[in-house]
């Protein structure tokens, strides 16, 4: 059994894995609607063009998973990126692995805030969204159109996550 300890969410650290969407001070931004608005721009690279694909806007609604947190399968999407954003102002645990092979010991769990998104790059190997204290909404740009856009790999010993 592999456990995780995760970490604090942060652009850096999460950069193989995709985007943070997040209205911070390292964003480009600029005042719109007549000085009444602050825009924070370009925030993920939402990639959904291959095999005549097209943008999907849906609500996920996660419920939390027993604990102590076990997990047996991460699922990735190979013809384009997952965007993930909170409704719920919860916090939420975000887990993944590169692109590639599934490689166990390369999985890496993070903290995300209630203000913080995510993008996963196409291919990223990741957990559904997983909600910590109750159920949460989550907004997800991703993919619909032709082809097979999801591939699921089993965990074999399972993967459990250390919440402190």
């Amino acid at each position: 059994m592999l456990t995780l300890n995760p970490q604090q969410l942060t652009t850096k650290a999460f950069a193989p894995f995709g985007d943070v969407i997040e209205a911070g001070p390292g964003a480009t931004q600029f005042t719109i609607n007549d000085g009444y608005t602050q825009r924070f721009h370009d925030l993920a690279n939402i990639d959904v063009a291959e095999q005549n694909g097209r943008p999907l806007v849906s609500i996920f609604r996660s419920q939390p998973l027993p604990l102590p947190l076990q997990l047996n399968k991460l699922e990735r999407h190979p013809l384009a990126s997952q965007a993930f954003m909170p409704l719920s102002g919860e916090p939420y645990l975000v887990v993944v692995a590169p692109a590639g092979d599934l490689d166990p010991k390369a999985i890496k769990a993070f903290i995300a805030e209630p203000h913080q998104g995510v993008n996963y790059h196409r291919g990223t190997w990741h957990h559904f969204c997983l909600a910590l204290h109750k159920p949460c909404d989550f907004l997800v740009i991703d993919r619909g159109g032709d082809g097979d856009n999801c591939d699921e790999a089993e965990l074999t010993g399972g993967v459990s996550i250390a919440l402190g």
